[in-house]
């Protein structure tokens, strides 16, 4: 298995399939790019990140940030410049984040098919490899 830039790829009995690290939807990147340029920060990226905390032990978090780290894996998706530090890029390997939009309000929403559980809102995660859940309630407000 090799990691080249922003694709991973994967070789199994003779067969190569190339995965992105992160997926981006196009509605999301749009809506990240719209943001940039309300903010006067369109030469910044989108800085995906892990934390601990939350009511599931680990959060996601978000932000804009216009120099990356030298050690960042940085990837231009959708026309949008996606910055993940090297810890959060273990957690967040084959996420998609996607934009929604409904009645109940817009936001951020992210599939992350390493996450054994998360809580109700989906802000929130643990994986096997984050351990129990603290065993409280929230840290995320849900």
């Amino acid at each position: 298995m090799t990691i080249d830039s922003d694709q991973l790829l994967i070789v199994t009995d003779d067969v190569v399939e190339e995965k992105s690290i992160i997926t981006l939807t196009p509605l999301a990147a749009e809506t990240v790019k719209r943001l940039m340029a309300e903010k006067e920060l369109t030469d910044h990226g989108l800085r995906v990140f892990v934390a601990g905390g939350g009511c599931s032990g680990m959060q996601y978090g978000m932000a804009f940030e216009e120099n990356p780290q030298a050690n960042d894996e940085v990837i231009e998706l959708n026309g949008v410049r996606v910055i993940v530090d090297p810890t959060s890029l273990g957690y967040l390997q084959g996420v998609t984040i996607d934009y929604v939009d409904n009645l109940m309000g817009g936001g951020f929403r992210i599939e992350n098919p390493n996450a054994v559980s998360s809580c109700g809102c989906g802000q929130s995660f643990r994986t096997t490899d984050s351990g129990p859940a603290p065993g409280y309630g929230g840290g995320c407000g849900c």
